[in-house]
């Protein structure tokens, strides 16, 4: 499903692995998803958004957004025609949200859980 832009979840222990240069001391990966080659993962302390630029992927940008910094968000599920669920996320001193789509299979429940169990600190 990458393939056509949809997100999808990945092994958190995979996730820990291969993005632990990025992670502080004692930061712990709860989840991670796929989005063709890039990469969203939500730690203990903040969402990450992975973006690796041009034909190779060899430049990556790497966004933090500490949890509190997002003002709310929202998650629409999937439905019977359209097959995937988004995921809008504001974050302060900006009017334009964080737009991600999540394949049919990816819980959206669980993303809506994480993020509130994070932000309503």
């Amino acid at each position: 499903m990458g393939l056509f832009g949809n997100a999808h979840s990945i092994d958190q222990a995979s996730a820990q692995r291969d993005y632990a240069r990025l992670l502080g001391q004692g930061e712990q990966v709860h989840a991670a998803y796929l989005l063709i080659r890039d990469t969203i993962l939500f730690t203990d302390r903040r969402l990450v958004l992975v973006d690796k630029q041009g034909i190779t992927g060899k430049k990556v940008e790497y966004h933090s957004v500490p949890y509190r910094s997002i003002t709310h968000f929202s998650v629409e599920t999937a439905g019977h025609f359209d097959l995937d669920a988004e995921l809008k996320i504001w974050i302060s001193g900006s009017s334009a949200p964080i737009e991600k789509t999540f394949t049919k299979g990816v819980d959206i429940y669980e993303v809506q859980a994480i993020l509130t169990q994070f932000v309503a600190r």
